[in-house]
């Protein structure tokens, strides 16, 4: 497969809405492994189509449970609160504090074009949204508390040694 390269904030292919895929077809088998790549290349969780120029409803994401791969989906259901730090492929070296459910239920279609439901809690719950936003051409910078943030190396540390606080280190 190969890297593709992704849209940065600004092009105008990431505020337009995506089209529905109605069958498999050789160039969207493609498209898919090529946005795998091109996630786990650029160490992302998350990549839908039009960040790398493509305006299909298909999206990829792996929050560490291996990969998942969605095609057409969309939100069932979504209950609960989290608001947390976001960051995006298309927005490199930036963050925003945003609010979204804490639980989502979606349905899609898997790479068979088989009709698959999946429940997400936490960040397969954030990733769930903030990919589907994307095929509605919209940016998790719009949804920010305050705007959003450069992440700095400090920031990076901070983060990193906030995760060890308390814990004995002998």
């Amino acid at each position: 497969m190969a890297i593709r390269e992704i849209r940065i904030a600004g092009d105008d292919i990431l505020t337009k809405k995506c089209k529905k895929v109605t069958k498999m077809t050789l160039r969207t088998q493609i498209l898919i492994g090529d946005m795998l790549d091109t996630m786990y290349e650029s160490m992302g969780v998350g990549l839908a189509a039009p960040q790398v120029g493509i305006l299909k409803r298909v999206v990829v994401i792996d929050v560490g449970e291996g990969p998942i791969v969605m095609i057409n989906p969309e939100i069932l259901e979504a209950s609960g609160e989290q608001t947390g730090e976001e960051g995006c492929l298309s927005l490199p070296g930036k963050y925003g504090i945003v609010t979204r459910p804490s639980y989502v239920r979606v349905r899609f279609l898997n790479e068979k074009m088989e009709e698959v439901e999946m429940e997400g809690e936490g960040l397969l719950a954030r990733a769930f949204c903030h990919e589907i936003d994307h095929l509605e051409g919209e940016m998790y910078m719009d949804k920010t508390k305050d705007g959003v943030y450069d992440v700095t190396s400090d920031e990076e540390e901070l983060i990193y040694d906030d995760e060890f606080e308390g814990e004995d280190n002998e």
